[in-house]
């Protein structure tokens, strides 16, 4: 049974009702419908309860049926998310990867992307290996300054960091 239709709290309930109400009047494919009820099924439950593998599954089933390149590569960001919070790092940059090359305009993919080389760069670091950090660092750098060309303004601690170790142009 789809988590959309088991009981939740008020918000929940409004927010189902309301999406099946226009998934009836806009004028959808079939499978753009299944994709955003897998995908809703992912957000607005089982990922907010932190249900991580039930929302992996709803994700992956979201994205069978959805042909919109823009959509597509929300549900894959969304994946994404979930290898990151499951410590997938390897499997996390894959989704990330594969959203951008649907959407290239997804800051937030590429700060998560940075956020992960940044860390396997603190890794590299801990055992010793200082030629490997820094070229975890510098790929980290690219991907934060795209994601900062993108929404200028925001990630203010990248920023900061990119200017701090000589890496911002």
């Amino acid at each position: 049974m789809p988590r959309s239709r088991i009981n939740g709290n008020f918000i929940d309930k409004t927010f189902s009702i309301v999406a099946n109400i226009l998934l009836q009047i806009i004028p959808t494919t079939s499978g753009e419908k299944e994709a955003f009820t897998y995908y809703r099924d992912g957000v607005m439950s089982a990922q907010s309860e932190g249900n991580y593998a039930e929302a992996l599954q709803n994700y992956y089933e979201a994205t069978r049926p959805e042909s919109d390149p823009y959509d597509r590569s929300y549900i894959l960001y969304n994946i994404g998310l979930i290898h990151t919070s499951n410590g997938e790092h390897t499997k996390a940059l894959e989704y990330y990867f594969r959203a951008l090359e649907r959407n290239p305009f997804l800051p937030q993919a590429f700060n998560n992307m940075a956020v992960i080389c940044h860390y396997r760069g603190e890794q590299a670091i801990r055992q010793g290996d200082s030629e490997i950090a820094e070229a975890w660092f510098d790929q980290a750098a690219e991907y934060w300054k795209q994601a900062i060309a993108l929404t200028p303004g925001n990630y203010i601690e990248a920023h900061n960091w990119l200017k701090i170790t000589g890496r911002f142009e």
